[in-house]
This record gives C-alpha cells, sequence and structure tokens, in this order.
C-alpha cells in the first residue's frame, strides 16, 4: 500500500490525480500538466517532494566519513553549502544521486532519493563504521516543499525576511517561512531558479497554505510528477532508474565531473572508476529532438539508418517549451546522425543534440 506525504490531504482537496511512486502516493496532476510546466517556466509550482529521504551525518569525522562513503569531497564544503554527488557500489555502479548540505562543521543531511534512501541510509551507516561519525535516517520526521520558477523568489520574499538575494544557487540556511522553521535551500529538479523548504511534517499543510496564498498574485500553480519529469528532461537533469542504475558509472552518464580523486583517502568504489577516467565510455547519453509528433519513450530503441539498434531512450516527453517530443538516450559512441527511435515497429527519425535541451536565462 502506497504510502502518504504529510499533504495528502491538501492534494485530494484540490482534486489531483493521485499515484504510487516509489511506495509513495502523490500527486500526478492537479489539472492540466501542460499548465503546471508553463507555470513553473514562466511563474511558478508548488511541489510536494516528501517522498524524498533525509539522512543525517553527524560527528567530529562526518565529513571524512561522506568523503570514503561518497565520490564526492564532502569535507571540503563550507557550512551553509550543498553539492550535487553520488554514492556508488564497489564497481562502481551508482546505487544513488544526492544532494549533500553541510550544515554545521559537524553535521551533513544526505537528501536521496525516493526508492533508494533505505539503502542509501544502510549504507551510510555500514561505511561509516570506522569513523567517528553518527548517521540517523530522519526522513519521517521531515517534509519537503519546493517552489520553483522565475517568480518564486518574490513569492517567498512575502513569507520571509531570509536574505535570499544573498542565497547563492546550492546553498541553504535555517529560516522562519510563514512563521514555521526551515531549512530553505536554493536548489531545484526543474531547470528553474527555485528554493527547496525542509520542515517538519506537521508545519507542511500551513506551509503550502501560504505559500499558495502569496502565490497568487504572481500566477503559481501546485504541481504535480508529470511536470516535475517533463521540467527535469528539458533541463537534461538525470533521474535515477532511467539515466543512472547499478549498471551505470558516473562516467556512462557523463556526470565523471562529480568523482573526486583528487580528495585524500581512499572512497568506496574508486579502484573501479579510476581507470575510466580516460577511456571514453561505450555509450554516451545524448538528447534527442523528434522531427514528427510520435513521442519516444523509455526503453524504446533507438536504431540507425541500416536499422541496427545502437542505442535505447531512457525517458521521453512531449517538450511545452521546444512544442515538439524529446528523449534522452544511451547511444553507441562515435554515432551523431542519421538515427531514428523505433516506435513500434515505425522507424521515427530523430535529431541528436548535447544536453540540456533548455537553459533558463540569468
Amino acid at each position: 500500500m502506497s504510502r502518504p506525504t504529510p499533504l495528502r490531504g491538501v492534494h485530494e482537496a484540490l482534486g489531483a490525480t493521485l499515484t504510487d511512486f516509489a511506495g509513495w502516493l502523490m500527486p500526478l496532476r492537479y489539472g492540466s500538466e501542460s499548465a503546471e510546466h508553463n507555470a513553473v517556466r514562466q511563474a511558478a509550482g508548488l511541489f510536494d517532494l516528501s517522498h524524498m529521504g533525509e539522512i543525517f551525518v553527524t560527528g567530529p569525522q562526518a565529513g571524512e566519513a561522506l568523503d570514503y562513503a561518497l565520490v564526492g569531497h564532502i569535507s571540503a564544503l563550507e557550512p551553509g553549502r550543498a553539492r550535487y554527488t553520488m554514492i556508488v557500489d564497489p564497481r562502481g555502479g551508482v546505487l544513488d544521486d544526492l544532494i549533500v548540505y553541510r550544515l554545521a562543521d559537524e553535521e551533513f543531511m544526505v537528501v536521496a532519493n525516493a526508492s533508494n534512501y533505505p539503502r542509501v541510509a544502510a549504507e551510510l551507516t555500514e561505511r561509516a563504521g570506522t569513523f567517528e561519525a553518527a548517521v540517523e535516517d530522519r526522513s519521517e520526521q521531515y517534509a519537503l516543499v519546493a517552489v520553483q520558477g522565475p517568480r518564486s523568489r518574490e513569492i517567498l520574499g512575502e513569507l520571509t525576511d531570509a536574505d535570499l538575494d544573498g542565497l547563492k544557487y546550492y546553498a541553504g540556511l535555517p529560516a522562519t517561512v510563514a512563521g514555521r522553521p526551515a531549512l530553505l535551500a536554493r536548489t531545484g529538479y526543474t531547470g528553474e531558479d527555485g528554493f527547496e523548504l525542509f520542515v517538519a511534517a506537521g508545519d507542511a499543510e500551513p506551509l503550502w497554505a501560504a505559500l499558495t496564498k502569496a502565490g497568487e498574485p504572481y500566477g503559481l500553480l501546485p504541481a504535480g510528477l508529470s511536470a516535475r519529469d517533463t521540467l527535469r528532461l528539458e533541463a537534461g537533469m538525470p533521474l535515477y532508474g532511467n539515466e543512472l542504475s547499478a549498471d551505470l558509472t558516473p562516467f556512462d552518464a557523463g556526470l565523471g565531473r562529480v568523482v573526486r580523486f583528487d580528495k585524500p583517502g581512499d572512497f568506496v568504489g574508486r579502484a573501479a572508476l579510476e581507470p575510466l577516467k580516460d577511456v571514453p565510455p561505450a555509450r554516451r547519453l545524448v538528447g534527442l529532438i523528434a522531427t514528427g509528433r510520435r513521442v519516444p519513450r523509455h526503453g524504446y530503441p533507438v536504431v540507425s539508418t541500416d536499422g541496427a539498434v545502437v542505442g535505447e531512450v531512457t525517458s521521453g516527453a512531449p517538450s511545452q517549451t521546444l512544442g515538439r517530443p524529446i528523449a534522452m538516450a544511451y547511444v553507441d559512441n562515435g554515432v551523431s546522425a542519421g538515427l531514428a527511435v523505433d516506435i513500434r515497429g515505425s522507424h521515427e527519425p530523430v535529431e541528436v543534440v548535447e544536453l540540456p535541451f533548455y537553459r533558463r536565462k540569468k
């Protein structure tokens, strides 16, 4: 049975279409998917992300423990900053992609994907065993609400006196928002400017109500998983289970930059990943733009002009911003033109492009 988030009552009152996602009952859409997508691109969207996991690592060697457990140089983070990173297995396969926030000298919060956070918590506990550090999964205590879009700064400014203009991208600070204590972070998964608010589960409903009211004059809409997926796809952001998996390394996904071989000491996966850093992977992750109207979907084969399979679609959807279907796919290295996607036996031509499809104006 799917687990509800603290905002289930709100979603039901709004008439959301609810669906199971990674074992959670989540809003797929509230009305029009395209309206929700466009609201984030043009104004702002409000998301319930309470299915994500919050795992705390604390203690005098918390930073060193995370350096060993993850591929990034986490101990180099300044308090108040965040970093995108990954946890891999000893073979270098990606177990999850993560955002790590350094909250204080000896306190870090690891945010993991909904489907993976129990395993991430278990792996972190095991890997931190030889360090003076404690790992605690506090996911049940938290709700996570995101405001994303070009008007998000103005909306949030109605509810907090925190220095939003001074808050850099991938940074966070403790704040009071609508009278509720929150960790306010300038992060997101849409390709737009925006903020994520980590609050006590019991504060989720009043915070949502305050943000909804403050956002009305700015065109804010509640947005569900469908819009979240098309937004992150346009922004070229990977989704675990699609572009990332234990069968792929960070280098396969074109994200080798997150692997920090220059940090001190060993880390899990180092021996497997180091030989790969200067070797082109057999396949590379690319963007595909369809020339027709049919949508390439996850799992569809990518074929060359002679019909040979040269790749596979990992994510695909109609793009509201481009007005054409788009997809991400792994294709054989060296293949860049004359491709099509096999959509139920019909070879639909596609253009290969570098990611992302969409980049916001600064």
